[in-house]
């Protein structure tokens, strides 16, 4: 599959990242064109085994600079995206894609051979009630943190607890996130200071995604979107909070007080 990634990456005159290539993808300096393809061809690939949803995550740059493409020309911020998407390999074959002017969502129809719009203009609720981490880390995460996720299953109004969905699939993750509301987070911690998730190629298209479904995706570092973070290195990982804008601002609520 990564093989396959990296040969469209070449094809269409461009520079790519990949989950599983250290260095940036070169591609001969006669076909350089004009974008940079930041992925990660198989996202979720330790579920295989067990045939749960996995899928890849790809963002798209143009570049800026004339020449042969360096490192530095993919180090750029989620922020000068141009477009972003995700391909979902569960019950369905379904492509989530976003150019900048909102999400539409395609499945495949195997008896075609074609991805056919089945969900335009995708919009997540303002408000859900799920919560998507991996709990099992709970001993090494902030203590704010922690109390969020405590009031979560105990709500402070004695109402109705929220749901706790977590696939360790990002994209089976975020997907529903997008399709039911709620917040996905892979936060830092003790053990992971800066977070799991590499931003180049998993984080910023996925925020990119939820922004233009109306949601929000932040570090959780005051105020930052993940889109605003200038990364520094090609598998650079970044704590990550998306979801819903108003399940957004209640996590950024306990990190205030």
């Amino acid at each position: 599959h990564s093989c396959f990634v990296q040969k469209a990456v070449v094809s269409t005159q461009s520079t790519g990242v990949s989950e599983e290539n250290e260095n940036m993808i070169e591609v001969p300096v006669a076909k350089h064109g004009r974008y940079i393809v930041c992925f990660d061809p198989l996202d979720g690939s330790s579920n295989i085994d067990c045939l749960v949803s996995i899928g890849s995550i790809f963002g798209i740059y143009r570049r800026d600079t004339e020449g042969p493409a360096t490192e530095a020309d993919c180090l750029l911020p989620g922020n000068k995206l141009v477009a972003a998407g995700y391909c979902v390999f569960g019950t369905a074959c379904m492509m989530v894609l976003s150019t900048g002017n909102g999400v539409n969502g395609f499945t495949l129809d195997p008896s075609i051979g074609e991805f056919i719009l089945t969900a335009a203009n995708m919009t997540m609720p303002k408000k859900g009630k799920i919560y998507s981490t991996n709990e099992g880390n709970a001993k090494y995460m902030d203590e704010k943190l922690q109390r969020y996720l405590h009031d979560c299953k105990f709500p402070k109004d004695g109402g109705k607890p929220k749901s706790s969905r977590y696939v360790g699939s990002m994209v089976a993750d975020v997907h529903r996130t997008i399709s039911y509301g709620g917040v996905f987070m892979y936060p830092s911690n003790s053990q992971s200071p800066n977070g799991k998730l590499r931003l180049l190629y998993e984080c910023n298209p996925m925020a990119y995604i939820v922004e233009q479904a109306g949601g929000k995706a932040v570090t959780g570092r005051g105020d930052e979107r993940v889109l605003d973070v200038v990364p520094t290195q090609l598998h650079q990982r970044v704590p990550i909070y998306l979801g819903s804008a108003d399940d957004i601002d209640e996590i950024l609520s306990y990190f205030k007080e």
